[in-house]
């Protein structure tokens, strides 16, 4: 007698939007106290308006009934009466199990393009289902779905653009014929954080969804990526062969197991990548031995946006020059091959940025040594308080610091009690 047996959606609207006058028990409960603490009547304006607005459920396009115990879609025709203009509709937490109640309401909603099932433990099979053209974004989060229920529902919603599938447990893409997904041909992004995905092989299964464009993996326990290079001609659209991910502009791979630099290095392959999340993997942690941004921003040449941060022009400037010194620095081979190997950027890098090889100096001794290491630095003094100082061009040693350098400012240019900030004025 204590369980909830649900309640059909109508009624479910009409609990969390109908309302009704305030009875006079409600009223008397509405006051404040005032600083002489005597209660004051609070009197909400504009009640009537937003009343009346509420009791139209004819313009009410987005609606939610979070955990309200719906069971059931309800009748068909009394929902579609009631909610005619729905585009949005959040059935998080509920207690619907049966597409078939799905399938009913999507149906009695023409307008509906957005539905949330979160949190309801839906069935893992169907009988018969009907073409909704109309859904384009469904939410499966932590619904206990399998991906063998996945390619049975890319029939009816054969219209789908964002597909949601957070917290499934998923670590398998079961495919019923040959080794790749196909069909939802305008599914453009693809959620599957929070699973249990461990080889990349089973997103390699995903190469060919012609429209997709972003795909989530965060919080999985991905080791090692590779971009699919070595493909069968299954991945023809007709008779035309198309690359893999051919239109996929966002890989959200952050806190994964990646380790390896292969891994980073064969994003580049991927013909349209622009926005890579990789923060909270080995590889990205410093801590940890892996890669400052510098270096990443450096190996990924196409990318526009890292972590969630922007590449500007002037940033990937810098890090590609930072790079290839730390490169010609660690350098533990000539061998170009063995070199190419280990930084396949490296040679690219170089010549477009013009950054000959240093010259041995191992002839060199003493100050003639020292001095062709000396970096030759032009300092002024742009103070408005400080009056005309002539600019002073000193030889300083690279490994000077940032306060090593001020020290020599107040030096050279006498300043005292006074604190310093350092521009640098570029070419």
């Amino acid at each position: 007698s204590a369980l909830s047996a649900g309640i059909a959606l109508p009624d479910a609207l009409r609990l969390r939007y109908r309302v009704d006058d305030f009875t006079k028990e409600e009223q008397d409960e509405m006051y404040v106290f005032s600083t002489s603490q005597k209660r004051v009547s609070v009197e909400l304006v504009g009640t009537n308006k937003v009343r009346d607005k509420l009791k139209n459920f004819d313009e009410l396009s987005c609606a939610s009934v979070s955990f309200m115990g719906v069971s059931s879609a309800g009748s068909p025709e009394e929902l579609q009466g009631l909610v005619p203009n729905l585009r949005q509709l959040d059935l998080t937490g509920n207690l619907i199990s049966q597409w078939q109640d799905i399938f009913s309401l999507c149906q009695a909603l023409p307008s509906l393009e957005v539905l949330d099932l979160t949190n309801n433990t839906m069935e893992n099979d169907f009988v018969e289902s009907p073409l909704l053209k109309n859904i384009r974004v469904l939410v499966l989060n932590n619904c206990g779905v399998t991906w063998e229920l996945i390619e049975k529902l890319k029939v009816p919603f054969a219209c789908l653009t964002d597909l949601h599938l957070i917290w499934n447990k998923l670590n398998i893409i079961t495919t019923p014929a040959g080794n790749f997904v196909q069909g939802f041909d305008t599914l453009r992004l693809l959620n599957l954080e929070d699973n249990h995905i461990v080889s990349w092989d089973e997103m390699v299964k995903l190469s060919y969804l012609r429209s997709l464009e972003q795909l989530h993996l965060n919080k999985n326990k991905i080791k090692h990526v590779r971009y699919p290079s070595n493909l069968p001609s299954s991945g023809s659209l007709g008779d035309v062969a198309v690359p893999a991910f051919e239109k996929l502009q966002v890989l959200l791979l952050g806190s994964n197991e990646i380790e390896d630099f292969p891994s980073v290095d064969s994003l580049n392959l991927f013909p349209s990548l622009m926005d890579v999340r990789i923060s909270d993997n080995p590889i990205a942690d410093p801590a940890k031995g892996g890669a400052p941004r510098f270096v990443l921003v450096a190996r990924l040449g196409n990318v526009k946006i890292l972590n969630g941060s922007e590449v500007s022009a002037r940033e990937r400037r810098e890090a590609e020059i930072r790079y290839i010194r730390l490169v010609m620095g660690k350098a533990e081979s000539s061998d170009p091959e063995l070199l190419k190997q280990l930084h396949p950027r490296f040679a690219e890098l170089k010549a477009f940025h013009g950054i000959e090889d240093e010259k041995p100096t191992s002839r060199m001794s003493g100050p003639q040594k020292m001095a062709s290491g000396l970096i030759s630095i032009t300092l002024k003094c742009v103070g408005p308080s400080m009056g005309e100082k002539q600019p002073l061009t000193k030889k300083l040693p690279p490994a000077t610091t940032v306060g090593k350098l001020k020290s020599l400012c107040e030096s050279f240019f006498k300043l005292k009690d006074i604190k310093l900030r350092l521009f640098l004025e570029e070419e």
